[in-house]
C-alpha cells in the first residue's frame, strides 16, 4: 500500500513532536528548579555564638548600663529574625506588627531566587552589632565581630553557589540597615553617649530618690518615653502607685522598710549568695538582660536548637527585654521613690549597709523583677506546656566565679531573681512583687500579640 508524500510528512512531524516532548520531560527531571533550604535546615549554633559575644561586648563597652544593653539586645534579636523569616514556614515579618515598623521599611527577597538563610543571618547580626556599639566599641571587640563573621561565612559558603552567597550577604546587610534606621527614631539612639541624659533636675520631696553612691544623678531618666516594640507593653502594664510614703513607725510604708531591714540583718549564707548571683552589675557582668539571654542560650544549646527555633526564641526575648526596661523606667521616674538604704539610714538605723551596692535610679519598681518576669514568660511559652515546669541548671554565671544554681520551674527562677533584690537591701517587697507583675504581663503580650510561627523546629 502506497502512502502519500503528504501523509509521510504528517507522520514524520508527529514523531518529531513526540520525540521533542519526551526530550523536554527528561530535561525537566534532570534539572529541577533550585529551592532554598528552610531556616530549620541550619544549625542555630552560629547565632548563639554571636549572642555569647554580645555579652562580652555589653560588659566592656562604656555607657552601656542596663537600659542601653536591653535596647542593643532588642534590635539585634529582631534583625536576626527578619534576616531568616522568609525561610520559616508560615512565618510573618515583624513589620506591621511592631510599633512604627511598616511593611515598606524592610527589603524584600527576590522572587524565584535562592537564599542561604544562615549566611543572611550571619551578615545581618554582625552588621547590627557594629551599629549598636558604633561610637564606643573597642578595637578588640570590633575584631572579634570581624573574626566570627568571616569564620561563619567561610564555613557556610562551602559547596554554595557564589551568586547565592553574594545575594544572601547583601540581603542580611540590607535588613540590618533598615532595622537600624528604624531604631534611630525610638528615642534611645546612641544613648550610651549620654546615659545620664543631663541636665536632669532632681525633685527634692521627702519621698524622692537621692544619690546612694558616687553617681549623683540617676541613669536614663527619660528612658520611659522611648518607643516600645509593642505599645501595650507600656500603656497597659504600668503598676499602681506605691504604698503611701510615711515616716511614722507602724505605717504601711515604714513596715515595708522594716521588713527589708530585718531581712538583711538575718540573711542566711544562701540568701547572700543569691543576692550576689543575681546582682548582674554593669561593666562587671553583661547586666540583667545579658544574664537572661545567657540562660536562653544555654537552653537552646541543650536542645540543639535549629536556626529557626534559635531565631524565634531570641526575637521573642529581645522584644520582651527591650520593652520591660522602657515600661519599668517609666514607672521609676513617675514615682521617683526613695531607695530603702536612704530611708533606713535616715529614719531607722544610720549604720545600715546593703549587701551589694545600690544602683543609681529610683526604687519603684525593680528592674530585675520586670525583666526576669518578662523573660520567664517567654521561656515558659517556648519550653513548657504553660506550667513553667522545666528542670535545668543555670551555668551562665560560672564565668563570674559563681556556682551553678538548679531550678525546676521558670517561675521559681523569676521569683528567686526578684527576691535577691530584697535580700540585698536594694528594694522594698512591693518593688519586686509589682515588678514581676509588670514583666509577666509584658512577656504574655509578646507571646500572644505577635503572629509567631507555629510548630517551630
Amino acid at each position: 500500500m502506497k502512502i502519500s508524500t503528504k501523509l509521510c510528512k504528517i507522520l514524520f512531524s508527529i514523531v518529531l513532536l513526540i520525540a521533542l516532548f519526551a526530550s523536554c520531560k527528561k530535561d525537566d527531571v534532570a534539572a529541577p528548579l533550585i529551592v532554598a533550604k528552610a531556616t530549620n535546615a541550619y544549625s542555630g549554633e552560629q547565632v548563639r555564638g554571636y549572642f555569647s559575644l554580645l555579652c562580652t561586648i555589653s560588659q566592656t563597652t562604656p555607657g552601656f548600663f542596663p537600659p542601653q544593653v536591653s535596647r542593643a539586645y532588642g534590635y539585634i534579636g529582631i534583625t536576626n529574625y527578619e534576616a531568616v523569616v522568609n525561610g520559616i514556614s508560615g512565618a510573618q515579618s515583624l513589620s506591621g506588627q511592631l510599633n512604627g515598623l511598616t511593611n515598606s521599611d524592610l527589603p524584600k527577597v527576590s522572587a524565584g531566587l535562592s537564599y542561604n538563610w544562615a549566611i543572611s543571618s550571619n551578615a545581618a547580626i554582625a552588621d547590627m552589632m557594629r551599629k549598636m556599639f558604633a561610637d564606643k566599641i573597642s578595637s578588640i571587640n570590633s575584631a572579634r565581630i570581624d573574626s566570627i563573621e568571616l569564620s561563619n561565612l567561610t564555613s557556610l559558603s562551602r559547596g554554595e553557589n557564589n551568586e547565592v552567597i553574594s545575594r544572601s550577604v547583601q540581603f542580611g546587610k540590607d535588613i540590618s540597615g533598615s532595622i537600624y534606621k528604624y531604631s534611630t527614631t525610638d528615642g534611645g539612639d546612641k544613648s550610651y553617649m549620654d546615659p545620664f541624659q543631663l541636665p536632669f533636675p532632681l525633685p527634692i520631696d521627702t519621698f524622692c530618690w537621692v544619690p546612694t553612691g558616687a553617681a549623683q544623678h540617676p541613669i536614663s531618666p527619660n528612658w520611659g518615653s522611648n518607643r516600645p516594640f509593642l505599645s501595650v507593653n507600656v500603656s497597659n502594664t504600668q503598676p499602681s502607685a506605691p504604698i503611701d510614703f510615711s515616716i511614722v513607725p507602724g505605717s504601711a510604708f515604714y513596715k515595708e522598710a522594716m521588713d527589708m531591714y530585718t531581712q538583711v540583718k538575718s540573711n542566711t549564707a544562701d540568701q547572700v549568695e543569691i543576692t550576689r548571683y543575681w546582682a548582674d552589675d554593669p561593666f562587671n557582668t553583661c547586666t540583667p538582660t545579658g544574664h537572661t539571654f545567657n540562660i536562653m542560650t544555654q537552653l537552646l544549646e541543650e536542645n540543639r536548637a535549629t536556626l529557626e527555633k534559635t531565631s524565634v526564641a531570641y526575637a521573642r526575648l529581645a522584644i520582651a527585654e527591650n520593652d520591660a526596661f522602657i515600661s519599668c523606667w517609666k514607672g521609676k521616674y513617675k514615682y521617683f521613690l526613695i531607695r530603702p538604704v536612704s530611708y533606713i539610714k535616715k529614719y531607722i538605723d544610720a549604720s545600715f549597709s546593703t549587701v551589694i551596692g545600690t544602683p543609681p535610679f529610683p526604687a519603684y519598681t525593680s528592674g530585675h523583677s520586670c525583666e526576669m518576669g518578662a523573660g520567664s514568660r517567654v521561656m515558659i511559652s517556648l519550653f513548657t506546656d504553660g506550667s513553667g515546669n522545666y528542670q535545668f541548671t543555670d551555668y551562665s554565671q560560672l564565668r563570674y566565679g559563681f556556682a551553678a544554681r538548679n531550678f525546676s520551674n521558670f517561675n521559681e527562677m523569676a521569683d528567686e531573681c526578684a527576691k535577691s533584690r530584697f535580700y540585698g537591701g536594694l528594694h522594698y517587697n512591693m518593688d519586686n512583687t509589682r515588678g514581676l507583675q509588670v514583666g509577666r504581663a509584658i512577656g504574655d503580650n509578646v507571646n500572644k500579640m505577635i503572629n509567631w510561627p507555629h510548630n517551630i523546629k
